[in-house]
């Protein structure tokens, strides 16, 4: 059975009869998954489904029980959509117009009804239903009841990496007291500025009590460009100005555990979706798109250049230090001249 060359990806279509013997025939001769979604022309998760679907359990995938299986679940009646009750409907739009949205209509319907499950729904339900209306009065009025009003429906995904989480974290709550008093130096945040289609970042480093600013040159956007690029920057700090740095759970820390072993610094993450326990860093890094703006390729930024930009931030006075620059403040705590430090 030859798979010398892969067969042009189709439309979407169901697994035929045909489809799944090749299936059958190719796993039992030991070929992969992935070479079997190439030779039939489609996705491997398609093809994972079909063994997930159609595999009788403690048996290898066979075609004509797949077949078999496939075809009686074909023929089995689809539930009827909720939304398709006139009651259910009109309570739907009313509440919309209201103000209300999915999720409050969702619940206050539960909470009305607790016992009728034929009038509940779920927030997603309601979404469904409203993005599937056709063109018209109708759709444009609801949709624009959304908070977001969005005109088409977005991934759920969007805004999520769902590719798994970064090893080894140690939590926010676990850093010690003193950090969030500000009265002992050497505590940092750290965050990456990302240029024009994420292509492109530099990394930014605050030091919570001086709102001393670093930044380091990236040469791509990954875990190891961030470990080298803070490694290099922080190298300079002194060991007793260098204690801990908190980071959000963006997968370019990754090689945290190397990056606090080289550089002997504990390192924290910051809670999901909590950029407030980053906040001189969030606020830094909107000051710094005066001079790194938004939709620019920042590689073509040296670290000479970098370093000036930091250094107009750290000669500005700063009410919260009574009107002293971070670098004055800095430069007090080190005992010795800041030109070690590159700003």
């Amino acid at each position: 059975m030859g798979y010398g060359v892969a067969m042009p990806k189709r439309s979407y279509r169901h697994m035929s009869a045909e489809d799944r013997e090749t299936l059958s025939l190719g796993l039992a001769q030991g070929h992969s998954l992935r070479m079997m979604a190439r030779v039939l022309g489609r996705a491997p998760s398609t093809v994972s489904r079909e063994l997930g679907r159609n595999t009788t359990r403690g048996h290898p995938y066979r075609a004509c029980t797949a077949q078999v299986q496939a075809t009686a679940r074909a023929g089995q009646p689809r539930r009827s959509r909720k939304l398709l009750d006139p009651w259910l409907w009109q309570y739907v739009q009313a509440h919309l117009v209201e103000g209300c949205s999915p999720e409050q209509i969702a619940g206050r319907l539960q909470r009305a009804y607790p016992d009728d499950m034929r009038k509940h729904l779920s927030a997603e339900t309601i979404y469904a239903g409203l993005y599937v209306l056709p063109r018209g009065a109708l759709r444009t009025e609801l949709l624009a009841a959304l908070r977001q009003a969005h005109k088409a429906r977005r991934p759920r995904a969007r805004g999520r990496d769902r590719r798994g989480q970064i090893s080894n974290m140690t939590p926010i709550a676990e850093r010690p007291t003193e950090v969030a008093t500000r009265t002992v130096p050497g505590h940092w945040e750290g965050d990456l500025i990302k240029g024009a289609r994420n292509g492109s970042a530099v990394g930014t480093l605050v030091e919570r009590t001086t709102r001393l600013v670093i930044l380091a040159k990236m040469t791509g956007t990954d875990a190891t460009s961030a470990r080298v690029g803070f490694t290099k920057k922080l190298r300079h700090v002194p060991a007793l100005l260098r204690k801990t740095l908190t980071y959000d759970r963006g997968k370019e820390m990754a090689e945290h555990e190397q990056l606090a072993e080289r550089l002997a610094i504990q390192i924290f993450f910051a809670d999901p979706y909590s950029p407030w326990q980053r906040g001189t860093n969030e606020n830094t890094n909107g000051l710094l798109r005066q001079y790194l703006p938004k939709g620019t390729d920042l590689s073509g930024y040296t670290q000479r250049e970098l370093n000036a930009i930091a250094h107009r931030l750290n000669t500005r006075p700063r009410k919260c230090l009574g009107f002293a620059t971070p670098l004055e403040v800095y430069a007090q705590l080190r005992h010795y001249s800041p030109v070690a430090l590159g700003t």
